[in-house]
């Protein structure tokens, strides 16, 4: 079966990143924003990835921004989070940007779209969904990449899971009406990328940034670089 669709990564796919360093920058810049609003920082960052391990769960009776915030609500009360959530938005729009010195930039991840959709197929954003949209659509612009360029993105505003739940890929697939046998994963993460192959999918390892943190063996895959990736699309079509 032809595929119809490429669903891409984001971080450390079509957008380079040292994931360390970026974790690093992005909890450093959100404490800064909001311990003057009383916030203790060490609690924060706990509070932090207790919702983002929240979501990392989730079972997909509600979206993962609600999960997200119910734990921020259980932890500091929820009038006094929604009298802040303003700052957390306002936090996106003008104080994100100081992560993306953990990032990288590589043209091929936008010819790789272009070359994606003039042949016909759908380009898809698989990010994982622990992001609001609007942090989806400013690292889509570090990689030089517009919100424009795919027929979807995910962001914790759409999705009720996350990866590496294989009900994450089922949801993708069907809002786009395919079949994963007619879809093909890219991603750099052996465990939440690869992991699409056990529902039919085809996929394929980018591994310039590779993360394999279960050493798996990964001479299974189609693996290597955009150039590799393009040949791959290819032969597939």
């Amino acid at each position: 079966m032809s595929i119809k669709a490429v669903l891409f990564d984001l971080d450390g796919t079509l957008l380079p990143m040292d994931m360390d360093k970026f974790v690093k920058l992005y909890f450093g810049a959100l404490v800064e924003k909001f311990t003057p609003c009383g916030y203790e920082a060490e609690d924060f960052v706990k509070s932090a990835w207790k919702g983002i391990n929240a979501m990392r769960n989730n079972d997909g009776k509600v979206i993962n921004e609600t999960v997200f915030w119910n734990v921020f609500y259980e932890i500091y009360g929820e009038e006094r989070v929604r009298g802040h959530q303003s700052v957390f938005d306002d936090f996106y729009e003008n104080d994100f940007d100081k992560a993306k010195g953990g990032c990288g930039y590589v043209p091929e991840a936008a010819e790789i779209i272009k070359f994606v959709k003039s042949k016909g197929l759908k380009a898809v954003l698989a990010t994982n969904p622990i992001f609001p949209a609007v942090a989806t659509r400013r690292r889509m612009s570090w990689a030089g990449l517009d919100h424009n360029d795919f027929e979807l993105y995910t962001t914790y505003e759409n999705s009720g899971f996350a990866k590496p739940n294989l009900d994450y890929y089922r949801e993708v697939i069907g809002k786009l009406g395919l079949k994963a046998e007619e879809c093909l994963m890219v991603g750099n993460d052996v465990s939440e990328d690869m992991v699409a192959e056990k529902l039919g999918m085809k996929v394929f390892l980018l591994t310039d940034c590779l993360l394999n943190k279960d050493n798996e063996d990964i001479s299974k895959y189609p693996s290597g670089s955009f150039k590799e990736l393009k040949e791959y699309i290819e032969k597939i079509i």
